[in-house]
């Protein structure tokens, strides 16, 4: 089996950590970097008897074809029928089949572990290494967990692209150590992923008063509703046949009901679509992706599956109809379009409920841990929704410090320009009046002290050294920003105007009014940006 370089330094890592006395390791790769791949390598270099774990029936099959790929006999703990499919697609596939019952290589879905553990005891006793598909699942708490207490003398390995979970919980009491391979974007520069396109056309679907609920995510029934009063299902279609007609996609729906109609529009307009829900069938699931994959069909319509796990590398357009507070769902669901396929330049992202300026864009650093999904909450709940906008003439989704659609240099204009959140923090478009008024004060805080007439020795000591202490953190921010500054102009070749208004979108003010902050605001920004730049 031919490894990437970033699959053989994971592999490594993995081995590194178990070597230093971890016992369970999550590893953590984007989506489309060969994770079911690096794991199917890792797994059969170790020479232990051992048991995949996958949660859902078809990812079961995936990963046994991984197996057959890479010529290993395993055995399957699955139903009948999927194990005959399995076998049905290893000779489909490559000639022969690779199940072997007794074989020290096993893969099973969760709920088949955990409905016949008791007669699978002394099976899965023998087993010496555990792994898990899309492992932020797992808690010590629910079936994830419980299936890895079936393996009493195992050791552990997880594999997810994203380990943060909607409810935050931290996969601390799973897993013991963090691996991280490279993030999207740096395998997207190398070709190891396609690029992309986002548009964000209008939204018709109202979620402002959707509720959230206590797995905080949107209430479903709400959001049916919600879906239902919208124009939705003739946007998707409309916008598919404007941006991307004749190109292979996905649209993911919020429900069966508002699936079908999307399909049965797909297909009044005269694209090939069928719905596929989690309730479908392995093997029509299967066929509708082959079917997919043939250009037979154009598009499938989706409720609950894809979003993770599928691998169809000629996909070219995902559609979002459905909203989601998950940004592991979203991300999950973005990736479906970045694998590789001849012939595809760009994986192009429709999205008309808001995801991905709810979310950020998926290729954004991410520091991630065990204790809760990200390092800083700040910069991860911060950083991504405030740096996106849409132009409201091509729909592109560009980066919002722009002033301009760099797509189809649409500029939009401010309603007025007497406060610097009007410009969104470009002081060149503030009016004169409003900008020579905030550089009189800015000007001010770094003069001579001011102090009241008449007063006391003891008051003008203190106000002397009240100011000294403002002007001394000024300097220090000043100094900071003009950094801040010169790594976008100098590394990233930004405007003055692009790098104003990256700051505004950063750090919720203006670079002007920030030379007017007290002592203790101005140490606190600058510890913020400090800490940014590191």
């Amino acid at each position: 089996m031919e490894m990437r370089d970033y699959q053989i330094d994971l592999d490594a890592q993995v081995r590194n950590a178990w070597s230093e006395g971890a016992r369970n390791v999550l590893m953590v790769a984007p989506t489309g970097s060969g994770k079911t791949r690096m794991k199917t390598f890792i797994l059969n270099n170790t020479g232990l008897a051992t048991c995949t774990i996958a949660h859902r029936q078809e990812l079961v099959l995936q990963i046994s074809e991984s197996n057959a790929e890479a010529g290993i006999p395993h055995n399957i703990i699955a139903s009948q029928s999927v194990l005959r499919f399995c076998v049905e697609r290893h000779v489909k596939r490559f000639g022969r089949s690779f199940y072997n019952p007794n074989a020290d290589r096993m893969v099973s879905a969760v709920r088949t572990l955990l409905n016949r553990a008791d007669e699978l005891r002394n099976t899965l006793s023998r087993v010496r290494l555990w792994a898990l598909d899309e492992a932020h699942h797992a808690l010590p708490d629910n079936q994830w967990g419980q299936a890895v207490e079936l393996f009493p003398n195992a050791i552990g390995l997880g594999v997810t692209a994203t380990p943060l979970r909607l409810d935050r919980k931290g996969l601390d009491g799973t897993f013991d150590r963090l691996v991280v391979g490279p993030n999207m974007r740096d395998l997207i520069n190398r070709g190891h992923l396609s690029d992309y396109r986002i548009f964000c056309p209008p939204q018709s679907v109202n979620t402002s008063s959707i509720r959230v609920g206590s797995n905080r995510e949107f209430v479903k029934s709400e959001l049916s509703a919600a879906i239902e009063k919208s124009t939705i299902v003739g946007d998707v279609v409309d916008h598919y046949l404007r941006i991307a007609p004749g190109k292979r996609g996905l649209t993911f729906a919020v429900d069966v009901p508002s699936a079908t109609q999307l399909a049965d529009e797909y297909n009044r307009r005269g694209v090939r679509a069928a719905v596929v829900t989690g309730k479908t069938p392995d093997r029509i699931r299967t066929e509708m992706l082959d079917r997919l994959a043939s250009g037979e069909l154009l598009q499938l319509v989706n409720v609950d599956l894809f979003g993770e796990g599928m691998d169809c590398p000629v996909l070219e357009v995902v559609s979002f109809a459905r909203p989601t507070q998950s940004y592991g769902l979203y991300v999950q669901q973005f990736g479906r379009v970045l694998r590789t396929s001849p012939g595809k330049d760009v994986g192009i992202v429709i999205d008309h409920v808001g995801n991905v300026l709810r979310h950020g864009l998926p290729d954004a650093p991410r520091d991630w841990t065990l204790a809760g999904g990200v390092k800083s909450r700040a910069t991860f709940e911060e950083d991504a929704p405030l740096k996106l906008t849409s132009c409201t003439e091509c729909f592109n989704v560009y980066e919002r410090f722009r002033a301009a659609c760099p797509y189809c240099g649409h500029k939009p204009v401010p309603s007025e320009r007497s406060k610097p959140e009007h410009v969104s923090g470009d002081l060149a478009e503030l009016d004169p009046e409003t900008l020579a008024q905030m550089r009189g004060e800015a000007d001010r805080v770094m003069g001579k002290p001011i102090t009241p007439y008449g007063a006391s020795d003891v008051v003008q000591r203190t106000v002397k050294r009240k100011w000294n202490d403002r002007a001394n953190a000024q300097v220090l921010l000043r100094k900071r920003i003009a950094e801040w500054c010169g790594v976008y102009h100098y590394e990233h070749g930004e405007s003055d105007a692009e790098i104003q208004r990256r700051f505004f979108f950063t750090y919720g003010v203006d670079i002007l009014s920030v030379q007017s902050l007290g002592a203790t605001e101005a140490s606190a920004l600058e510890t913020r940006i400090t800490e940014n730049m590191q």
